[in-house]
């Protein structure tokens, strides 16, 4: 039957808002983490180490701060992901898959709740 079904209830898209703002409220809480590592807010740095242990703790920081910086953008990029997820659910277009035009499975959109591709679709594009 769910075939049938060409959009989500409200009380549906109700259901996966929570569960997107949460998501958003976690991904935006990991975010700040790590631009503040990035930024060495956190004091955990080379100057409070020994001159001894500098050389490599200057190495280690900057692969870390590296690390830190690519994990940002893929945090900003999955919280713009959520976002956008949260303006279809405004428009009325959450849960349609972009490319069959048929509802994405609740199971996959639990999952991935800015998903904007059926598993089918996914399947498609490899």
């Amino acid at each position: 039957m769910s075939d049938l079904k060409t959009r989500y209830s409200k009380q549906e898209l109700e259901e996966f808002k929570e569960i997107i703002l949460n998501k958003l409220e976690k991904a935006k809480t990991d975010y700040e983490i790590l631009k503040k590592t990035v930024a060495n807010e956190d004091g955990n740095d080379t100057q409070d180490t020994s001159p001894t242990f500098k050389v490599l703790e200057e190495g280690a920081s900057v692969l870390s701060k590296e690390e830190s910086g690519k994990l940002a953008q893929r945090q900003l990029k999955f919280i713009q992901h959520l976002e956008a997820a949260l303006v279809r659910i405004q428009n009325g277009t959450y849960g349609v898959c972009r490319e069959t035009g048929k509802l994405i499975s609740k199971e996959r959109l639990r999952a991935v709740p800015h998903a904007t591709l059926s598993i089918e679709a996914k399947k498609q594009q490899k």
